[in-house]
């Protein structure tokens, strides 16, 4: 039987679980894509169609075992396992999503590199409770919800917590820099400047989406990370403070959570419910997406999907000024200039004027120029394999020295 939980004990588990501590040493990469008709980008792909595409390599599994899953509005996910090194967690994921790419060209299809579907208005395709009652919470507050379930695509980068220490390996320490770091990496990869056709006049639609669909919890924790120094108990009351998404086994209709009920308040009890378990609570920190999410490691979910394999280069920057002492001390630098009035981290503001602006805003273009040069410097003295080095070195060029991201090339396309 189901023990039932209790308000410390639960904010005792949260603190156990999302900052499993330790020595940064290892690295994943999740890559969403888009899926778009090969021969039109405009025409919807009907779900068989993509069913057909992938059969073989959901029977068969991916040859270096990266698990491939689905999202609401069809488009496709590839996660890698942990890896030791940035360098043969890139080697394996480059395989694999080649032979996704065979698999779908097979069937007349392509991944797009879009941050957000640029074309069209995307049906959702899966009908799991989950997403249905996803789709109803999200509808109270307009179309931010669904937007971001049916159209977008990200790079996300895992990366471990941390240790104990008070440096720049600690978790303390480490949470503050992937703050820091969130603008610049939304900024220097922006890439969703287009909704059904049109521009949005944001280079990042993306992270508009996310920003405004569900401050509480979507955003990052505030007060700013690490209430009373440490980052767990600021995570721990944002996760019981959320309001419930969807409740398993709710009806025999659906999913659909009581309107406005936090996890924390199901916690001290509400008449006709039975009282949460620890399951429970596990599924709820699933429903939790700030641009940093702590599952035991670091889920950096702020970053774009990119064109083809530049991909690597976000990921290869997010691990390296992480993880790299020197380099790590660059990026602290770097992002000075985005904290104002003593704050350690960037405001809100300074994240929409990332996802706005883009690398043309000067404060947040010097940042990314003084990473950028982090990373390269760091993986020269490291020795990182030719393509990863060539691969960050072409983005800098045509890209961050010019004040430009992936989004200016698509507007340029779309205005001409």
């Amino acid at each position: 039987m189901a023990t039932t939980l209790q308000e410390d004990d639960a904010q005792a588990h949260v603190h156990g679980v999302c900052f499993k501590t330790g020595p940064p040493a290892r690295v994943g990469i999740e890559l969403e894509w888009i899926v778009h008709d090969g021969a039109d980008a405009h025409r919807e792909v009907a779900p068989e169609r993509l069913d057909e595409a992938l059969a073989p390599l959901e029977a068969q599994g991916l040859p270096f075992g990266s698990r491939l899953t689905r999202e609401p509005g069809g488009q496709v996910e590839l996660s890698s396992p942990p890896a030791d090194t940035l360098a043969g967690c890139a080697r394996d994921l480059r395989a694999d999503m080649t032979a996704l790419e065979q698999a779908l060209a097979a069937g007349g299809l392509v991944l797009a590199g879009h941050g957000l579907e640029p074309y069209r208005n995307p049906a959702r395709v899966l009908d799991h409770p989950r997403y249905r009652a996803m789709e109803a919470y999200f509808d109270r507050d307009g179309s931010w919800g669904r937007m971001m379930m049916r159209g977008t695509a990200s790079v996300q980068v895992n990366l471990d917590a941390g240790d104990e220490s008070a440096g720049l390996r600690g978790y303390r320490s480490r949470w503050e820099l992937t703050h820091r770091l969130g603008p610049v990496l939304v900024a220097a990869f922006a890439n969703s400047p287009l909704w059904q056709g049109k521009p949005t006049g944001w280079r990042s639609t993306r992270q508009l989406v996310w920003a405004r669909m569900d401050p509480g919890r979507t955003r990052p924790p505030g007060p700013p990370p690490g209430i009373d120094g440490d980052p767990r108990a600021a995570w721990a009351r944002y996760a019981l403070d959320a309001p419930l998404l969807c409740l398993r086994g709710a009806t025999a209709d659906g999913w659909n959570a009581p309107e406005g009920l936090t996890f924390r308040s199901w916690l001290r009890g509400v008449p006709g419910m039975r009282p949460p378990t620890l399951d429970d609570l596990d599924y709820h920190l699933t429903t939790l997406f700030p641009p940093v999410r702590p599952r035991g490691w670091l889920e950096l979910r702020m970053i774009d999907a990119q064109c083809g394999r530049d991909w690597i280069v976000p990921a290869a920057m997010a691990a390296t000024l992480l993880d790299d002492p020197v380099a790590a001390e660059a990026a602290w630098a770097a992002t000075e200039s985005l904290c104002a009035d003593g704050a350690t981290v960037p405001t809100e503001a300074v994240w929409l004027r990332a996802a706005r602006i883009g690398p043309a805003d000067p404060v947040l273009g010097k940042a990314i120029l003084a990473c950028f040069a982090a990373t390269e410097n760091a993986l020269a003295d490291a020795d990182a394999p030719g393509p990863v080095r060539a691969a960050v070195a072409e983005f800098t060029r045509r890209y961050a020295e010019r004040g430009r991201c992936p989004a200016d090339d698509l507007l340029e396309r779309t205005c001409r």
